[in-house]
């Protein structure tokens, strides 16, 4: 049986956290979860996730921010990443326009699409 794929979730509500989790996890995914982009680049880089759900609006370190850091560490890069936030595609259009950098694996707008979500996730990690 092959290993189960580990999903961070990068979220600052911790409703959302909750329901990520436990939605990933019911789907057979493990999870591992932080509430601010500064937990969630620590343990990106100690736990070595197979993908990343990363909120944009968050205290502290902005999704924007932490999204950086992860295309600029050597170990992250190819790490799948999928922006969830309640902003909208006006977030999507902000991050193709960073210099430099690759637009992230996928989008999910908040209230979240359970199916959509999980297909997305399956076409990433199931490689």
């Amino acid at each position: 049986m092959s290993e189960k794929k580990k999903i961070l979730i990068v979220d600052d509500e911790p409703d959302v956290l909750t329901y990520l989790t436990a939605l990933f996890q019911d789907h057979g995914y493990d999870t591992i979860a932080a509430e601010d982009g500064v937990k969630g680049f620590d343990l990106a880089k100690s736990e070595k996730p197979d993908l990343i759900t990363l909120d944009i609006t968050m205290p502290d370190q902005s999704g924007v921010r932490t999204y950086r850091q992860y295309k600029e560490n050597d170990e992250l890069r190819d790490t799948p990443v999928i922006i969830v936030t309640a902003i909208g595609d006006s977030m999507r259009s902000f991050l193709k326009k960073l210099a430099g950098f690759p637009e992230p694996e996928g989008f999910m707008n908040k209230p979240i699409d359970e199916e959509k979500l999980l297909e997305m996730v399956k076409n990433l990690i199931s490689k």
